[in-house]
């Protein structure tokens, strides 16, 4: 992010209105690689590839904020690695990180990694800091450290249906991995901000946490989500978008001040259950609408959303969850064209 896409953005955490209406977007590598004409193979193991990849992003949309922006990162493999989890890298598919834990006995056992050396991690740092000379040269800069979330990387470690089972049949050896992770995910995000000293946020990208309900998420989610958000930074990022009806009133009580959810629920709706406390980033449909509709459908369901909101206030204009496969460039400038020309009065 540039340094007036960075005061842009705290402008809109602090609740001022700016005109015209802040446009971001998370893009990875679901949708970048083949946008820019390559794979997701040579995406994650050409580091100039990456950078140019990124690069034309920014050239092509500057007047949108790109989120975490040159996102280092090897799918939802990055941070399992580091438990040990067997990777498979498809030539032009995601990426996928097989289970580690054959059942909750062996969560005792498991060790907390080390970012410097386990896993994939040291070449997501090494990545950034071979790139960030040229990063800064296009004048942007390195501003969030990034994980996925404690619940997420749990459900990779066990298998999701099996580490769901185990916090209802043995909650304090959920507790034990989940703490585990959390010491670790503390680690790994002290790390980036220590070489990265113009990191000044955090993003967590959890999407576990919307699939167990209430009590379940005020034991087993609540408190490790606080305990990492209690860094000293100014942007405190949270992704789910899957169902977030349950957690969302505790995004202020986690500390959370920027929000990118999934499309169960409307922006207006989210602004009551966060007591506009928290800034939101969304809310079009990202394959329905952004990917497969046609321009003139992603510029009627940008008005229709534009019009929907009362309050334009803690809104960075997006779609609901990250930047999906095969969003096309006229796509996204007729979205950024649309609220651009947007006024407010």
């Amino acid at each position: 992010m540039t340094e007036q896409q960075w005061d842009t953005l705290l402008t809109v955490i602090r609740g001022e209105i700016q005109e015209p209406l802040p446009i971001g977007f998370i893009i990875d590598s679901p949708w970048l690689p083949n946008w820019y004409g390559i794979t997701i193979m040579d995406y994650f193991s050409n580091d100039e590839l990456w950078l140019r990849a990124n690069l034309k992003a920014i050239n092509t949309f500057p007047e949108a904020m790109f989120l975490p922006g040159f996102w280092s990162e090897f799918g939802m493999c990055t941070e399992p690695s580091a438990f040990g989890a067997r990777c498979t890298f498809p030539p032009d598919e995601f990426p996928h990180a097989h289970s580690v834990l054959k059942s909750a006995d062996e969560i005792d056992l498991l060790p907390v990694p080390d970012p410097k050396t386990d896993g994939l991690l040291p070449f997501v740092i090494n990545r950034l800091k071979l790139a960030q000379p040229q990063i800064e040269s296009a004048g942007h800069k390195i501003r969030f450290a990034v994980a996925r979330g404690p619940l997420n990387i749990a459900g990779y470690l066990m298998g999701v249906t099996e580490f769901l089972t185990t916090m209802i049949s043995e909650p304090e050896t959920s507790h034990s991995l989940l703490s585990k992770i959390t010491t670790f995910l503390k680690q790994w995000l002290k790390l980036q901000m220590t070489t990265f000293p113009t990191i000044d946020g955090i993003l967590l990208l959890d999407d576990i946490i919307g699939f167990i309900g209430e009590p379940e998420f005020c034991e087993f989610g609540l408190p490790y989500f606080k305990d990492l958000f209690t860094a000293n930074v100014s942007v405190k990022f949270l992704h789910n978008d899957a169902p977030c009806k349950v957690s969302a009133p505790y995004l202020p009580e986690m500390g959370i001040n920027l929000f990118n959810m999934g499309i169960d629920i409307t922006l207006n709706e989210l602004k009551d259950l966060t007591k506009n406390q928290v800034t939101l980033l969304g809310n079009i449909p990202p394959r329905d609408v952004l990917a497969s509709g046609s321009v003139a459908e992603v510029r009627l369901k940008t008005i229709d959303l534009l019009n929907s909101l009362q309050d334009k206030s803690k809104i960075i204009f997006s779609c609901g969850g990250g930047m999906p496969p095969g969003v096309s460039t006229e796509n996204i400038s007729v979205f950024l064209e649309t609220v651009r020309n947007y006024k407010l009065s």
